[in-house]
């Protein structure tokens, strides 16, 4: 029971702070994943004070959502004070930005959690790992929590896990069965879904369309070992842009940005992709290229995303290369 080893850490440390991480630009996953781990560890440790950051603040449908949830975030996580740190949906450190040698230098033990593949560097530093890579969503994991405690979250912290669970799994299109099981509870627990569906539905800004469609017009397609791969760059929004072009018919996205020496890289592909190559974009592609790029890589199975240092033109030819070894493709 990995929460008994979180209580257990927290108890043996007396601790008083937990200050809880999520990636830059966090998603309602990793935000609804801090806020429902928030409420539990309050409820097993009334002593304990939560804080939850998200380094360069949360996505805007995060704060969309945040509107909608007793739930805030700081701008200055205090790390160095912290007696446990945790991070969620954040699978390196590197995704925390200026805050990752904070990380590298605190004194408090380390929690990873994650439904991502675990990172071999992350690994070194935490104190604990609980990566279930079988789980659809972060939210996921931290609701199997609440169950191993026999404990039945409160109707904020139910709504938190159904949105996070909804908007990583596209509205249920990942789902697995026991996703399913997952939310009929939250909605025995007081979920109102239409209510809540409604919230993820967010009228996309501008910039953000714009970065799409200029993504779309730089794109670069290639047919690799029988599958459509399509490479582009833009400064800003290089996930949402990947899954642009996926719908548009990739089957494997890979979209960079740069700033100054700083190289970002979004990679998506199709679940079709994955079941018929066994390719995952996290561990086969991010890890190693992340590795390339001194910096880091990681995600899942159709998601995955790089920080490191370099060109966008170099970024993607590694990439490319990465792929064409893993498809065994010339």
């Amino acid at each position: 029971m990995q929460i008994k080893e979180i209580t257990e850490l927290i108890e043996k440390k007396n601790a008083k702070l937990a200050t809880l991480l999520c990636h830059h630009n966090a998603d309602p996953d990793a935000v609804c994943a801090a806020f429902a781990l928030s409420r539990l560890l309050q409820k097993t440790h009334p002593q304990l004070e939560t804080e939850i950051a998200a380094a360069q603040g949360p996505s805007h449908l995060s704060k969309h959502l945040l509107n909608h949830l007793p739930a805030k975030l700081t701008k200055s996580p205090r790390i160095e004070n912290a007696d446990i740190l945790i991070l969620l949906d954040t699978n390196t450190i590197q995704q925390l930005d200026d805050w990752a040698n904070r990380i590298k230098t605190a004194n408090a033990p380390l929690i990873v959690i994650d439904h991502h593949a675990s990172h071999p560097e992350t690994e070194k530093l935490a104190t604990l790992c609980v990566a279930d890579e079988n789980a659809a969503s972060t939210c996921e994991i931290i609701y199997k929590f609440y169950q191993d405690l026999q404990l039945t979250p409160t109707p904020e912290a139910a709504k938190a896990l159904f949105l996070g669970i909804a908007f990583d799994t596209r509205h249920f299109v990942l789902a697995k069965s026991t996703t399913f099981k997952t939310i009929a509870d939250l909605i025995a627990a007081g979920v109102n879904v239409e209510e809540s569906l409604s919230l993820l539905s967010l009228p996309m800004e501008e910039s953000e369309r714009i970065a799409r469609l200029k993504a779309a017009r730089r794109v670069k397609l290639l047919k690799v070992d029988g599958w459509i791969v399509a490479f582009s760059h833009v400064s800003a929004y290089q996930a949402s842009a990947a899954r642009a072009l996926i719908s548009l018919g990739a089957h494997v996205a890979v979209v960079a940005g740069q700033k100054g020496d700083t190289l970002r890289i979004s990679l998506r592909a199709t679940s079709d992709f994955y079941k018929k190559t066994n390719v995952h974009l996290g561990r086969d592609i991010a890890k190693p290229l992340g590795d390339y790029l001194q910096g880091m890589g990681g995600g899942h199975s159709v998601s995955a995303g790089v920080n490191g240092v370099g060109d966008v033109e170099t970024g993607l030819k590694r990439c490319l290369r990465l792929l064409k070894e893993k498809l065994g493709a010339s």
